[in-house]
């Protein structure tokens, strides 16, 4: 087991890599979000991005812990949350025999506690249409297949017809999700679990659901098969390998690895609180909504092109409107300095998007991780003469504070409290 936190290197020793082993690591979506080197002596050179999670080599396994987080736990917690709650007590970690799980075998265990819950309550039926010969009609006859296969015989006939059956999309999905668990989870315990769930689900859904990206696309979730929207989520995280956006297809990436973009996940949380945080107070949270009208090329007339922010808040206060670009960094920046690169796109989004009362600059907030004691940083730009033209907050997010805070008594603080921080 090679184990270093994101973000980190680290150097091996006695770890040789194999055929397989180079083949796989030498594939682009990988090579991204993990990178091996080979060095003289049989060791291994190991650096992590902004991704946690497990890579199953032939020679060894490399783990990536969260930088930012105590435990996979709280990568599952997040998740979750960010998610909007999946409706199941998560796992302790105290209920695994062989200590502390990785965050694969935690996602394993929610995909089979999900199946179980779904197999309990019953699996959902609906009508599907079949085409298949038989000796009397049923649904509708098909004249095309039956003068090309059967031309002149009556004890074979072509038809179409629906066939209620639980063989559908929303039940393929749960049953390569617990294949896959009962598979490749590492704890015995979790894999017995999943190895029960995938045979019974597989007697409902015996279809692969092919791709999982087109499947999970074309879902539309209603009053009937609502209640599998948190079931397919692990599903689609699984099965993807950990990609919460990018879904790999079916394969041995997708099989062998399990890695999570701290990124994209702090992102979604951070704005799901936003969200929860807004509730009653009259204003509006908008996340990654294009704004066309900013960029505009003088000589066509037209716009030049769009931006997005993580978050847009805006509405009426205090009588006046009230406009407040968020940008959401994984960056502790609690420890350094805010990047150029960040301050420039701050002030960008500040003075293209923000507006508050009359006569006040405009304001960007950067919300990343970091520590709550410490004070919230503030940077201004102003001309050459002087007047300040905006400014830059910079809010950070204690993770594990607010973490254990959400899964206490009274949860629903949490949120209101980024909010107010967040506003000016």
């Amino acid at each position: 087991m090679l184990e270093l936190v994101e973000y980190g290197t680290g150097v091996f020793d006695d770890v040789r890599l194999t055929h397989a082993d180079r083949l796989l690591l030498a594939d682009t979506a990988l090579g991204s979000r993990l990178r091996v080197r080979e060095l003289s002596g049989g060791r291994v050179e190991v650096t992590a991005y902004q991704y946690v999670g497990t890579v199953r080599l032939e020679s060894c396994e490399i783990r990536v812990r969260p930088k930012y987080l105590g435990t996979d736990l709280d990568v599952l917690r997040m998740m979750d949350h960010a998610w909007g709650g999946a409706h199941v007590p998560l796992p302790a970690v105290q209920g695994f025999a062989g200590g502390a799980p990785n965050l694969r075998d935690l996602v394993c265990l929610m995909v089979t506690e999900h199946g179980e819950r779904l197999l309990s309550h019953g699996v959902r039926r609906d009508y599907l249409a079949v085409e298949d010969d038989l000796r009397v009609v049923r649904g509708r006859l098909l004249p095309d297949r039956q003068l090309l296969r059967h031309h002149g015989r009556l004890d074979r006939l072509a038809c179409r017809f629906e066939e209620h059956d639980a063989d559908i999309t929303d039940n393929r999905l749960c049953a390569a999700a617990l294949a896959v668990a009962a598979r490749t989870a590492r704890a015995p315990a979790v894999r017995a679990r999943a190895r029960r769930a995938a045979g019974l689900f597989a007697q409902h859904a015996p279809t692969p659901p092919g791709d999982v990206r087109a499947a999970l696309s074309t879902l539309e979730y209603h009053r009937h098969n609502e209640h599998y929207r948190p079931a397919h989520l692990w599903a689609g995280l699984l099965l993807s390998g950990g990609g919460v956006d990018d879904l790999f297809t079916s394969g041995p990436l997708a099989s062998r690895t399990f890695l999570v973009d701290m990124n994209r996940l702090f992102e979604a949380f951070a704005t799901r609180l936003l969200e929860r945080g807004a509730t009653g107070s009259g204003l509006r949270v908008d996340s990654q909504v294009r704004q066309s009208k900013v960029l505009y090329d003088e000589r066509t007339c037209r716009s030049h092109g769009s931006v997005r922010p993580d978050v847009l808040i805006s509405g009426l206060r205090a009588g006046g409107p009230l406009r407040l670009p968020v940008d959401v960094k994984y960056k502790l920046y609690g420890e350094k300095k805010l990047s150029p690169e960040d301050l420039y796109q701050a002030f960008f989004y500040a003075h293209t998007l923000g507006r508050l009362e009359e006569g006040v600059p405009p304001v960007c907030v950067l919300l990343h991780p970091g520590d709550a004691s410490v004070e919230q940083g503030r940077v201004a730009v102003r001309t050459i003469e002087g007047p300040v033209t905006a400014r830059v907050r910079s809010v950070p997010v204690d993770l594990r504070s607010v973490l254990a805070e959400l899964a206490g008594p009274e949860p629903h603080l949490v949120p209101a409290r980024l909010f107010r921080d967040v506003l000016p």
